[in-house]
């Protein structure tokens, strides 16, 4: 089992910045890649940016492409999604997912394991 625990989230004007952390705990060593997924009101989770624990290959929706970045801390087993550039178009609730494959990884089937979401709210 694998728990995830996100933070960082909050209120922010358009065209600030915040950073998301997901603290991952349990059995780590099973998942493959990390992925931050967001749920706007009256729309579906959408794929935000992905990163493989073992060689750090990123993955990133078109939508959220140079603006945020996305890393991770393996010794403290904690992912990072670094956000700038904010739109209000960017308000959901962000969650953090642990991925047992490394492929398919902007699809939430891929995903077993799933955080309990950190709103980010930007105001226009």
């Amino acid at each position: 089992q694998v728990q995830l625990v996100e933070s960082g989230g909050g209120l922010v004007q358009a065209g600030g910045s915040l950073r998301l952390s997901c603290v991952a705990s349990g059995r780590t060593f099973s998942s493959y890649a990390m992925g931050w997924f967001r749920l706007a009101p009256g729309q579906g989770r959408e794929f935000v940016a992905a990163i493989r624990w073992s060689i750090g290959r990123t993955y990133y929706a078109d939508s959220v492409e140079g603006r945020f970045t996305i890393s991770r801390d393996n010794a403290k087993n904690t992912v990072y999604l670094k956000m700038n550039s904010l739109k209000p178009e960017d308000t959901a609730v962000y969650y953090c997912a642990a991925a047992q494959s490394p492929s398919g990884l902007a699809y939430t089937a891929t995903y077993s394991y799933w955080g309990q979401g950190t709103q980010v709210t930007v105001s226009s």
